[in-house]
């Protein structure tokens, strides 16, 4: 089979666009055998980072795969270059050096819930990747879906041979003020609520677009700088 077109991700994203062969052989180069694949349509904050560590250490992964989603998404989300730019930096400050290949890929995020998660599960498995980390609402929107319901089609519609690749199944993710990290709140069992930090994806958006500054227990400041510039940059000039 021949890939005629890879429409404008090519050109746009030299660096950072892959096909899954492309990624299959970066894998092989490191001599991965283990592989667990993070699928993004946003900035990585704390959470997002120390759920791949989490991930990682769980299946005790060789190495990841942080898959960032290049096309159209919903207005007001922050663009792909963006995004790339700012997980790439996390990237270089906060996990070990040849431990993370990043990249992106062509495709439009649908929103389709449950349905999306098993396709961005064949999507990772094309890529040489031996689990996905799956948590709440993957691929929701809005409150359309029940926010596991992309877990749990793995289990009820998904037959068990059907897929290589294998789940890991994540639950709400937050800083814990007691243990000063990000935690699984699952596994935090003496834990109140008071001693977590959550911050919803549009407080953060409207933080932003304010001009605040995010809390250093939500998200790193190299990636908050890239971010606020982005925003500086969308004001008027008065």
């Amino acid at each position: 089979m021949q890939v005629l077109n890879f429409s404008y991700f090519e050109t746009d994203f030299p660096t950072t666009f892959r096909t899954a062969g492309q990624i299959r052989n970066e894998i092989r180069s490191y001599g991965w055998e283990t592989v667990v694949a993070f699928q993004t349509r946003n900035p990585m904050h704390r959470a997002h980072e120390e759920l791949c560590k989490i991930a990682r250490d769980a299946v005790a992964a060789d190495g990841i795969l942080i898959h960032m989603l290049l096309g159209k998404l919903k207005p007001g989300d922050i663009p792909a270059d963006v995004r790339d730019s700012a997980i790439r930096k996390m990237v270089d400050v906060y996990f070990p050096q040849n431990s993370v290949v990043t990249a992106g890929y062509g495709f439009d995020m649908l929103y389709a819930g449950p349905r999306e998660a098993v396709l961005h599960a064949i999507f990772r498995q094309n890529a040489g990747c031996t689990h996905l980390i799956v948590g709440r609402d993957h691929a929701g929107v809005g409150a359309y879906y029940g926010p596991f319901d992309a877990q749990a089609i793995f289990d009820e519609e998904v037959p068990q041979s059907a897929l290589a690749i294998q789940i890991f199944r994540a639950d709400h993710t937050a800083y814990s003020k007691k243990l000063q990290r990000v935690v699984m709140m699952r596994d935090a069992l003496d834990h109140g609520r008071d001693d977590f930090v959550l911050l919803s994806g549009t407080r953060v958006r409207e933080m932003l677009a304010a001009g605040e500054t995010l809390p250093t227990e939500f998200a790193r400041p190299e990636v908050v700088r890239i971010l606020m510039d982005y925003y500086r940059e969308q004001k008027p000039f008065s």
